[in-house]
């Protein structure tokens, strides 16, 4: 059993638990997830990994009550615990790898939309502990649902907060936020990590495309099963099948076929949605997994 140690609510429906699961802890990286199961016959959810302390033995995960599972988690108080908790999965940020005398030298832009800040502030904090500071802009509809604000101003180089009612910093979407500060500020950046809903990050693709800026994407909103088994994650990258959830959830944003993983999204929610993948996606459709009669939350 992984016992819950903290829970606070950071925004209306929006929690955040601190999971004491030390073996997790001590191996996991930014950009990694982990699956979480309430009992034994609960559902297999995928979160991205918020922060993590290998000395505590603890693991940071933030989510949305969305669906029925995670409304059922969010009534899990501090001193539970849940049945599984299963991780690192996925591969770590790119970022991790790269030499650091290398990234100092770069200019770096993270892009968080509403929920997407929980996975963008471990990248961030990484980078601040090796002494690199990057800029950030979080985007929401308005101020009351910005998350982990006060966190990620303690690491970020420049944090630029960006709301569509202009209720706190600037009033616009993110893509009119990095416009401005590129086109009317004369910021450069060497690369964009953009991490939120499909539609922000397909849209923040194509302005970072126009403005030559090689733009990383993370597809874990897309992911359903986290083992690459349901095909639920299915994307096409720069032509190729890749599985979010085993191939990723990094990709190269300008390689992404956005449209089409967002209306695979759709129709696999249902089971006649899945017919129609199966019958459309050939010999192919069975590749990782096909999740054919799975019914999902």
């Amino acid at each position: 059993m992984y016992r819950i140690v903290k829970k606070s609510l950071l925004a209306p429906n929006i929690y955040l638990m601190d999971i004491e699961a030390p073996r997790v802890a001590k191996s996991c990286y930014p950009g990694q997830f982990v699956i979480v199961k309430m009992d034994e016959k609960g559902e297999r959810i995928p979160l991205t990994i918020c922060d993590y302390d290998r000395e505590k033995g603890t693991v940071t995960i933030v989510f949305q009550t969305l669906g029925q599972s995670t409304k059922i988690m969010a009534t899990y108080e501090e001193g539970g615990a849940f049945a599984d908790f299963v991780g690192p999965l996925g591969q770590p940020s790119e970022m991790v790898h790269e030499d650091l005398e290398s990234l100092k030298a770069k200019k770096i832009m993270f892009i968080a939309g509403g929920v997407g800040t929980a996975p963008v502030y471990p990248q961030v904090k990484w980078l601040h502990e090796k002494g690199i500071k990057a800029d950030v802009i979080v985007g929401a509809k308005t101020k009351d649902i910005v998350i982990l604000e006060e966190e990620m101003k303690t690491v970020a180089g420049n944090l630029y907060i960006a709301t569509d009612d202009g209720s706190s910093g600037f009033k616009g979407l993110v893509t009119d936020q990095l416009k401005d500060l590129v086109q009317n500020q004369g910021k450069k950046y060497d690369f964009v990590v953009a991490i939120g809903t499909m539609i922000m990050m397909k849209f923040v693709a194509m302005l970072t495309k126009e403005l030559n800026i090689p733009t990383i994407v993370s597809l874990n909103p897309i992911m359903v099963d986290g083992t690459g088994m349901c095909g639920a994650c299915r994307v096409t990258v720069g032509g190729e099948v890749k599985f979010a959830c085993v191939d990723g959830p990094e990709f190269d944003g300008h390689l992404v076929n956005f449209d089409e993983a967002m209306r695979r999204q759709t129709m696999y929610k249902s089971e006649e949605g899945r017919k129609v993948l199966k019958t459309e996606e050939g010999d192919t459709h069975h590749h990782g997994g096909c999740g054919c009669g799975r019914h999902n939350d």
